[in-house]
């Protein structure tokens, strides 16, 4: 159901096992990948193998399949044939790199090491009573089995092994879906939440600490006009001064806050929020103060720090000055600098912050227009700091310049690039 709603061409879907156990009929699964061959010895005995034990999955060789398909790379999914209780030598499923990878089955949550690949975790939790009617019906009607085979091979195995294995992962989970596909407001909500993270920018699917305002005409027509090399000084400064404005106000969004309550004029209660009160900034001087005075007018009274860092093309990173408040281990920080470009100015920053005892989670990374070099540099070094920003360019030119970019934001800003 979310992938017929999404219907996109980003989505694809791999199983490890539709929690299919042992048939006589010559079916070939397309639904279960990744069971591990059998061995003379258990294939002699397959009426007594337990098919939805962890055991009879190949994990090595679906963490292989995962990996590679999350690294950007096509790769050929296996399918058991279950007459022969292995795979097909020469069948398998070719599926190709995607945005969005379902990965499904009934112990995919046992082992930590795939938990750890996936960024969000569902558990579809369906009564009892309606498992083993499913079965009952899919094995008899499907697979020509009688009900007694099927209820004692439910008793003996399937049960056991959800128990066992399947019910405890269940703690794993993001979410708990109750009543599956009957389910609609949740699946709407999933299939939401994946289109959101489809029209994000790629590095925000890569880096979640990273956060691009939502463009509008309006931000796209100020973008146009702050990079247009033949704009006015006067022109430059009014439309960066709104953009920053917007950073600012959405990086104070990000701030932790609690819970207030007032009266209004008209006698009544109105439940709202509190501001973080324990806040500064910190501009890397001098391109950073040009964003100081839209913080001011948010933050009355703030108090804001400054960092000189000396940069030579992309190896300089030695601090000429800092000037910080005494207490700035006990702040959350909104570090200022309208262009990431390189990410080493920015690290030096952060480097010091931390130094001084502010904790990398109460740092606020906020500019402009970031380079995808300089987001990476920074968000490996300091994956739990955040970054927001208003636009993500291109890349870096040879003299490490942000293309298209919008040239030496502090000579054009303070009117000295004349």
């Amino acid at each position: 159901m979310i992938i017929q709603q999404l219907h996109d061409h980003r989505v694809v879907l791999v199983n490890q096992s539709g929690g299919n156990s042992y048939t006589s009929l010559n079916c070939i699964s397309n639904k279960d990948s990744f069971y591990r061959g059998l061995t003379a010895e258990e294939s002699e005995r397959v009426h007594e193998y337990n098919f939805d034990h962890p055991e009879a999955f190949d994990t090595e060789q679906l963490l292989k399949c995962m990996g590679e398909l999350k690294s950007g790379k096509s790769v050929n999914i296996p399918i058991y044939d279950f007459k022969n209780h292995r795979r097909c030598s020469e069948s398998f499923r070719k599926v190709n790199a995607s945005d969005v990878i379902i990965l499904e089955g009934i112990l995919v949550f046992h082992d930590q090491r795939v938990r750890d690949l996936m960024d969000m975790k569902i558990f579809v939790d369906t009564d009892a009573d309606v498992r083993l009617a499913r079965r009952i019906r899919r094995d008899t009607v499907e697979r020509g089995r009688d009900v007694n085979s099927v209820l004692e091979q439910y008793g003996r195995f399937v049960k056991p092994a959800f128990d066992d294995f399947v019910l405890p992962s269940k703690k794993y989970a993001d979410v708990i879906i109750p009543r599956g596909g009957d389910n609609h407001v949740a699946v709407d909500l999933i299939v939401q939440h994946i289109r959101t993270k489809l029209g994000q920018h790629d590095l925000c699917k890569i880096y979640p600490n990273v956060y691009v305002i939502q463009s509008t005409f309006q931000i796209r027509g100020m973008h146009t006009l702050i990079r247009d090399r033949d704009i006015t000084t006067p022109d430059f400064v009014f439309y960066s001064d709104r953009l920053i404005r917007l950073v600012v106000e959405h990086g104070l969004g990000h701030l932790p806050f609690t819970e207030k309550q007032v009266v209004t004029p008209t006698g009544s209660v109105y439940t709202g929020v509190d501001f973080c009160k324990k806040l500064c900034g910190v501009s890397i001087i001098r391109s950073g103060e040009s964003m100081e005075n839209a913080l001011r007018a948010c933050c009355k009274g703030i108090k804001i720090g400054k960092i000189l860092i000396h940069r030579d093309g992309d190896n300089g990173k030695q601090l000429i000055y800092e000037k910080l408040p005494n207490d700035i281990s006990e702040r959350h920080v909104l570090l200022l600098d309208p262009v990431l470009a390189t990410g080493n100015s920015a690290n030096q920053a952060i480097e010091l912050l931390i130094k001084k005892g502010v904790p990398e989670n109460r740092i606020i990374f906020l500019n402009l227009i970031s380079a995808p070099e300089g987001i990476h540099c920074v968000c490996k070094r300091f994956p739990s700091l955040k970054i927001v920003t208003s636009e993500i360019d291109v890349a870096l030119n040879e003299e490490f310049r942000v293309i298209p970019g919008l040239g030496e934001f502090g000579d054009r800003y303070f009117g000295t690039d004349n």
